[in-house]
């Protein structure tokens, strides 16, 4: 199994990550992340889909499906070019004392996080990065008391001059 970054663009309306997602879930394909959102243009939402899939034939058929279905205006397999992936994070730690807090500020600090909130007896810490750097520093945290963890997915823009629409 590999991972594949898919970009599409859509007409913003109800009911169109109801059909992304069933059309992928009935090929059996897992979505490992999945993003939403406006992009430049206000009636065009983009998703950013990080899927796993078994072989590149699986992969045309997918992109080709979701392709006709009629509120998609473009599908782009990122993976086919250069891009850049980053993802956000917040963790939610317990501490019992001073010094543990300061702990988990300088483990903040190695990591380019930022604690954007601190309680009595918590602190919750803010990354952003590629998927690898936010799995790093819950592999760090691992020892301390994590409460939560809350991640937004994978979200990816190609390198370059030219915008996934015009790919």
């Amino acid at each position: 199994m590999r991972t594949q970054h898919l970009a599409i663009l859509c007409d913003n309306k109800p009911g169109v990550l109801t059909h992304i997602a069933g059309l992928i879930s009935r090929k059996a394909i897992n979505i490992e992340s999945l993003t939403a959102g406006y992009t430049e243009e206000r009636n065009v939402t983009r998703f950013n889909i990080v899927i796993s899939i078994e072989d590149d034939k699986e992969l045309k058929q997918t992109m080709s499906q979701l392709a006709k279905l009629i509120d998609i205006i473009k599908i782009v397999n990122l993976d086919e070019e250069p891009f850049i992936s980053y993802e956000l994070a917040m963790i939610k730690v317990r501490y019992d004392s001073p010094k543990i807090r300061e702990e988990l500020s300088g483990l903040a600090d190695l990591f380019h996080a930022k604690v954007v909130d601190v309680n009595l007896n918590s602190l919750i810490l803010r990354v952003t990065g590629r998927e690898d750097h936010v799995d790093a520093l819950i592999k760090v945290l691992s020892p301390y008391d994590v409460l939560e963890i809350v991640r937004t997915g994978t979200i990816s823009l190609s390198r370059g001059l030219v915008p996934v629409k015009e790919m």
